[in-house]
């Protein structure tokens, strides 16, 4: 586990999870005010998703992007503009999810996914997070599933992700029910 190391721009370099910040938005729309026009007119919509977005959600500060794109054929052409932007490629999460990481100081502050419109994941990131900002008691069963993982991990993120992922998966069921506000 890694401690706090520095902050860059603002934002704390950190790999562990750390309580809300309330600059993560604003360091959200900095990062999409810089990445909006590699699509050109491709763009259809950009989000703030992930715990980052969820107002007093603990979080890792990494600020996850949804960049909805009408068509994703010109893919090459936005990978060498998000290389200039300090974007590298990650493994694609699945068919059509496309992801990028970025990282200061060897941490990771910002992670893009990129999808066509209507994919699959762009419903499921945008209901997730739409459940978490809505519903208290499951923000607070979130913040403290991934502390628990987090204290519990042996192997790393893959075991973090897959020991989350069924949490995950019931939230997005519930978001297709309907918001419950508490």
């Amino acid at each position: 586990m890694r401690v706090t190391l520095a902050y860059v721009s603002g934002m704390r370099l950190t790999n562990s999870i750390t309580d809300y910040d309330e600059r993560w938005p604003s360091f959200y729309r900095a990062e999409a005010k810089r990445l909006r026009p590699i699509f050109g007119d491709a763009f259809v919509e950009l989000h703030h998703v992930g715990s980052t977005a969820v107002e007093g959600l603990a979080a890792k500060p990494e600020i996850d992007i949804l960049v909805v794109v009408s068509d994703p054929s010109r893919l090459a052409q936005w990978q060498a503009e998000l290389l200039r932007l300090g974007y590298r490629r990650g493994g694609d999460l699945m068919e059509g999810h496309h992801f990028f990481k970025r990282d200061e100081g060897g941490v990771r502050t910002h992670k893009l996914h990129i999808c066509p419109s209507g994919h699959s994941q762009v419903s499921r990131m945008l209901g997730i997070r739409d459940r978490l900002r809505g519903n208290l008691s499951d923000r607070r069963a979130y913040a403290e599933l991934k502390l628990r993982l987090e204290r519990e991990n042996r192997t790393g993120i893959a075991e973090y992700l897959n020991a989350k992922a069924p949490f995950l998966d019931d939230l997005y069921r519930k978001s297709q029910g309907g918001l419950k506000i508490d």
